[in-house]
Protein backbone atom coordinates (compact mmCIF):
# COMPACT_ATOMS: atom_id res chain seq x y z
CA UNK A 1 0.00 0.00 0.00
CA UNK A 2 1.51 3.73 -0.85
CA UNK A 3 1.12 6.08 1.87
CA UNK A 4 -1.33 8.64 1.47
CA UNK A 5 -0.85 12.50 2.67
CA UNK A 6 -3.83 14.62 3.25
CA UNK A 7 -3.80 18.22 2.58
CA UNK A 8 -7.27 19.92 2.47
CA UNK A 9 -9.49 18.22 0.33
CA UNK A 10 -6.56 16.71 -1.59
CA UNK A 11 -4.53 12.97 -1.53
CA UNK A 12 -0.63 13.42 -2.01
CA UNK A 13 1.18 10.36 -2.05
CA UNK A 14 4.88 10.21 -1.22
CA UNK A 15 5.70 9.12 -5.20
CA UNK A 16 3.92 12.10 -6.22
CA UNK A 17 6.28 14.26 -3.82
CA UNK A 18 9.66 12.22 -5.19
CA UNK A 19 8.05 12.76 -8.08
CA UNK A 20 7.66 16.66 -8.03
CA UNK A 21 11.15 16.82 -6.40
CA UNK A 22 12.65 14.86 -9.45
CA UNK A 23 11.06 16.57 -12.16
CA UNK A 24 12.08 19.92 -10.16
CA UNK A 25 15.74 18.53 -10.15
CA UNK A 26 15.90 18.02 -13.56
CA UNK A 27 14.28 21.17 -15.02
CA UNK A 28 16.88 23.20 -12.62
CA UNK A 29 20.02 21.50 -14.17
CA UNK A 30 18.50 21.80 -17.83
CA UNK A 31 18.16 25.48 -17.37
CA UNK A 32 21.65 25.68 -16.04
CA UNK A 33 23.29 24.05 -18.69
CA UNK A 34 21.32 26.35 -21.26
CA UNK A 35 21.30 29.39 -19.75
CA UNK A 36 23.44 31.96 -21.33
CA UNK A 37 23.29 30.72 -24.22
CA UNK A 38 21.50 30.82 -28.06
CA UNK A 39 20.19 27.55 -27.12
CA UNK A 40 17.65 28.80 -24.70
CA UNK A 41 15.81 30.96 -27.02
CA UNK A 42 15.08 27.90 -29.31
CA UNK A 43 13.91 26.14 -26.22
CA UNK A 44 11.34 29.31 -24.99
CA UNK A 45 10.41 29.07 -29.05
CA UNK A 46 10.00 25.30 -28.42
CA UNK A 47 7.89 26.04 -24.95
CA UNK A 48 5.54 28.69 -27.06
CA UNK A 49 4.85 26.47 -30.02
CA UNK A 50 4.01 23.76 -27.21
CA UNK A 51 1.85 25.93 -25.41
CA UNK A 52 0.01 27.26 -28.53
CA UNK A 53 -0.68 23.82 -29.98
CA UNK A 54 -2.17 23.02 -26.36
CA UNK A 55 -4.71 26.22 -26.55
CA UNK A 56 -5.43 25.40 -30.45
CA UNK A 57 -6.15 21.30 -30.01
CA UNK A 58 -7.68 21.68 -26.27
CA UNK A 59 -9.30 24.47 -25.54
CA UNK A 60 -10.15 26.43 -28.58
CA UNK A 61 -10.61 22.98 -31.02
CA UNK A 62 -9.27 24.99 -34.22
CA UNK A 63 -8.55 21.90 -36.13
CA UNK A 64 -6.32 23.94 -39.03
CA UNK A 65 -3.93 25.16 -36.84
CA UNK A 66 -3.90 22.63 -34.05
CA UNK A 67 -3.06 19.96 -36.93
CA UNK A 68 -0.15 22.14 -38.53
CA UNK A 69 1.29 22.96 -34.72
CA UNK A 70 0.85 19.03 -34.47
CA UNK A 71 3.03 17.55 -36.84
CA UNK A 72 5.97 19.85 -34.94
CA UNK A 73 4.96 18.46 -31.66
CA UNK A 74 5.02 14.70 -33.17
CA UNK A 75 9.02 15.18 -33.67
CA UNK A 76 9.32 17.65 -31.44
CA UNK A 77 12.12 14.58 -29.38
CA UNK A 78 13.73 13.87 -32.43
CA UNK A 79 13.83 17.76 -33.17
CA UNK A 80 15.16 18.62 -29.49
CA UNK A 81 18.33 15.72 -30.08
CA UNK A 82 19.58 17.80 -33.26
CA UNK A 83 18.73 21.14 -32.13
CA UNK A 84 20.06 20.66 -29.07
CA UNK A 85 23.45 18.18 -29.07
CA UNK A 86 25.45 19.55 -27.86
CA UNK A 87 23.54 20.15 -24.20
CA UNK A 88 22.10 16.83 -24.67
CA UNK A 89 25.63 15.74 -24.07
CA UNK A 90 26.37 18.10 -21.34
CA UNK A 91 23.30 16.45 -19.53
CA UNK A 92 24.16 13.35 -19.69
CA UNK A 93 27.97 13.27 -18.68
CA UNK A 94 26.21 15.40 -16.24
CA UNK A 95 24.37 12.27 -14.97
CA UNK A 96 27.40 10.39 -15.34
CA UNK A 97 29.54 12.24 -13.80
CA UNK A 98 31.18 11.91 -9.93
CA UNK A 99 29.46 14.88 -8.69
CA UNK A 100 26.16 13.21 -8.94
CA UNK A 101 27.27 9.78 -8.07
CA UNK A 102 29.80 11.60 -5.00
CA UNK A 103 26.24 11.79 -2.82
CA UNK A 104 25.86 8.07 -2.82
CA UNK A 105 27.79 5.86 -0.95
CA UNK A 106 27.23 3.04 -2.17
CA UNK A 107 27.93 4.65 -5.79
CA UNK A 108 31.32 6.16 -4.22
CA UNK A 109 32.18 2.49 -3.18
CA UNK A 110 31.85 1.01 -6.99
CA UNK A 111 33.72 3.52 -8.79
CA UNK A 112 36.02 4.71 -5.60
CA UNK A 113 39.05 2.92 -7.33
CA UNK A 114 38.51 4.27 -10.59
CA UNK A 115 38.35 7.68 -9.90
CA UNK A 116 40.99 7.34 -7.08
CA UNK A 117 43.37 5.42 -9.93
CA UNK A 118 43.03 8.49 -12.57
CA UNK A 119 43.26 11.27 -9.38
CA UNK A 120 46.14 10.18 -8.39
CA UNK A 121 47.58 9.58 -11.97
CA UNK A 122 48.39 13.38 -12.88
CA UNK A 123 50.98 15.04 -11.14
CA UNK A 124 49.48 18.64 -10.80
CA UNK A 125 52.62 19.62 -9.14
CA UNK A 126 54.50 19.59 -12.68
CA UNK A 127 51.78 20.94 -14.29
CA UNK A 128 51.50 24.03 -11.20
CA UNK A 129 55.22 24.45 -11.99
CA UNK A 130 55.05 24.92 -15.21
CA UNK A 131 52.44 27.53 -15.04
CA UNK A 132 54.24 29.68 -12.32
CA UNK A 133 57.36 30.05 -14.88
CA UNK A 134 54.72 30.84 -17.77
CA UNK A 135 52.92 33.12 -15.83
CA UNK A 136 56.08 34.91 -14.86
CA UNK A 137 57.26 35.04 -18.64
CA UNK A 138 53.70 35.78 -19.93
CA UNK A 139 53.92 32.73 -22.39
CA UNK A 140 50.20 31.94 -23.18
CA UNK A 141 49.09 28.44 -22.47
CA UNK A 142 45.92 26.30 -21.99
CA UNK A 143 46.77 22.82 -20.62
CA UNK A 144 43.28 20.52 -20.10
CA UNK A 145 42.92 17.65 -17.40
CA UNK A 146 41.35 14.90 -18.48
CA UNK A 147 39.04 13.27 -15.73
CA UNK A 148 36.34 10.45 -16.93
CA UNK A 149 35.22 11.66 -19.85
CA UNK A 150 37.48 10.83 -22.84
CA UNK A 151 39.00 13.14 -25.06
CA UNK A 152 40.82 11.23 -27.90
CA UNK A 153 38.29 13.16 -30.16
CA UNK A 154 39.76 16.65 -29.56
CA UNK A 155 43.73 14.78 -28.78
CA UNK A 156 42.92 13.88 -31.98
CA UNK A 157 43.10 17.07 -33.43
CA UNK A 158 46.50 17.98 -32.58
CA UNK A 159 49.66 16.03 -32.56
CA UNK A 160 50.09 13.62 -30.89
CA UNK A 161 53.03 13.47 -28.02
CA UNK A 162 52.50 10.77 -25.84
CA UNK A 163 54.98 11.80 -23.07
CA UNK A 164 55.23 11.95 -19.97
CA UNK A 165 54.37 15.39 -18.40
CA UNK A 166 57.30 17.54 -17.46
CA UNK A 167 58.06 21.12 -16.03
CA UNK A 168 60.58 21.42 -19.37
CA UNK A 169 58.41 19.79 -21.99
CA UNK A 170 55.10 22.21 -20.83
CA UNK A 171 57.43 25.33 -21.38
CA UNK A 172 58.86 23.83 -24.07
CA UNK A 173 55.96 23.41 -26.21
CA UNK A 174 54.27 26.80 -25.42
CA UNK A 175 57.04 28.78 -26.06
CA UNK A 176 56.29 31.35 -28.25
CA UNK A 177 58.49 29.66 -31.11
CA UNK A 178 57.18 26.27 -30.85
CA UNK A 179 55.62 25.05 -33.92
CA UNK A 180 53.17 23.14 -31.01
CA UNK A 181 52.34 26.39 -28.83
CA UNK A 182 49.27 27.53 -30.91
CA UNK A 183 46.57 25.26 -29.15
CA UNK A 184 45.83 23.35 -26.03
CA UNK A 185 47.70 20.29 -24.48
CA UNK A 186 45.69 17.38 -23.12
CA UNK A 187 47.08 15.70 -20.30
CA UNK A 188 46.03 12.13 -19.45
CA UNK A 189 47.33 9.30 -16.57
CA UNK A 190 50.45 11.88 -16.18
CA UNK A 191 51.09 11.80 -19.77
CA UNK A 192 50.77 14.67 -22.44
CA UNK A 193 48.42 12.83 -24.93
CA UNK A 194 48.64 15.56 -27.63
CA UNK A 195 49.70 19.40 -28.39
CA UNK A 196 47.97 21.91 -30.75
CA UNK A 197 44.64 20.69 -30.12
CA UNK A 198 41.60 22.41 -31.24
CA UNK A 199 38.87 22.70 -28.71
CA UNK A 200 35.58 23.54 -29.21
CA UNK A 201 34.63 27.18 -28.12
CA UNK A 202 31.86 28.27 -25.84
CA UNK A 203 28.86 29.71 -27.51
CA UNK A 204 27.64 31.46 -23.96
CA UNK A 205 26.66 34.82 -24.54
CA UNK A 206 27.24 35.97 -21.19
CA UNK A 207 30.77 35.54 -20.96
CA UNK A 208 33.20 39.07 -20.05
CA UNK A 209 34.11 40.52 -23.21
CA UNK A 210 37.89 40.36 -21.50
CA UNK A 211 37.83 37.08 -22.14
CA UNK A 212 39.77 35.93 -25.16
CA UNK A 213 39.95 32.25 -27.21
CA UNK A 214 41.63 31.12 -24.86
CA UNK A 215 39.29 31.73 -22.17
CA UNK A 216 36.25 30.74 -24.00
CA UNK A 217 38.16 27.35 -24.95
CA UNK A 218 38.72 26.85 -22.12
CA UNK A 219 34.88 26.72 -21.30
CA UNK A 220 33.99 25.35 -24.22
CA UNK A 221 35.96 22.04 -23.44
CA UNK A 222 34.94 21.69 -19.74
CA UNK A 223 30.89 22.35 -20.72
CA UNK A 224 30.97 19.21 -22.86
CA UNK A 225 33.08 16.38 -20.29
CA UNK A 226 34.38 17.03 -17.21
CA UNK A 227 37.82 18.07 -17.96
CA UNK A 228 39.71 20.78 -15.99
CA UNK A 229 41.29 23.76 -18.08
CA UNK A 230 44.36 25.58 -17.05
CA UNK A 231 44.90 28.65 -18.39
CA UNK A 232 48.19 31.22 -18.44
CA UNK A 233 47.23 34.61 -20.17
CA UNK A 234 49.81 36.17 -22.64
CA UNK A 235 48.72 39.92 -21.90
CA UNK A 236 48.69 39.63 -18.26
CA UNK A 237 50.08 36.24 -16.85
CA UNK A 238 47.35 34.91 -14.93
CA UNK A 239 46.59 31.54 -14.80
CA UNK A 240 43.00 30.56 -14.59
CA UNK A 241 41.28 27.26 -13.70
CA UNK A 242 37.95 26.44 -15.55
CA UNK A 243 35.48 23.69 -14.04
CA UNK A 244 32.15 22.92 -15.49
CA UNK A 245 31.96 26.42 -17.64
CA UNK A 246 32.78 28.16 -14.87
CA UNK A 247 35.80 30.17 -14.52
CA UNK A 248 38.14 31.44 -11.26
CA UNK A 249 40.50 34.05 -12.54
CA UNK A 250 43.48 35.42 -11.20
CA UNK A 251 44.82 32.43 -9.32
CA UNK A 252 48.35 32.94 -7.38
CA UNK A 253 50.73 30.52 -8.57
CA UNK A 254 51.25 29.42 -5.17
CA UNK A 255 47.57 28.92 -5.07
CA UNK A 256 46.88 26.78 -8.12
CA UNK A 257 48.11 22.95 -6.42
CA UNK A 258 45.29 23.32 -3.96
CA UNK A 259 42.60 24.74 -6.38
CA UNK A 260 43.23 21.81 -8.13
CA UNK A 261 43.66 19.69 -5.62
CA UNK A 262 39.74 20.86 -4.72
CA UNK A 263 38.12 20.96 -8.15
CA UNK A 264 39.67 16.85 -8.22
CA UNK A 265 38.67 15.39 -5.25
Amino acid sequence: MVELIRIGFLEVRWLDIIDVLITAFLLYKIFDILKGSAAINIFLGILAIYALWWLCSRLLDMKLLGGILSQFIGVGVLALIIVFQQEVRRFLILLGSKNILSGNRLARRLFSKGLQLQKSAVDTGVIVKACATMSRTHTGAIIVIERQTDLTFYADTGDVVNADVSKRLIESIFFKNSPLHDGAIIVSFNKIKAARCVLPVSDNTDLPASFGMRHRAAIGITEQSDAVAIIVSEESGQISVVNDGKVKSNIPAEELDKALEKIMK
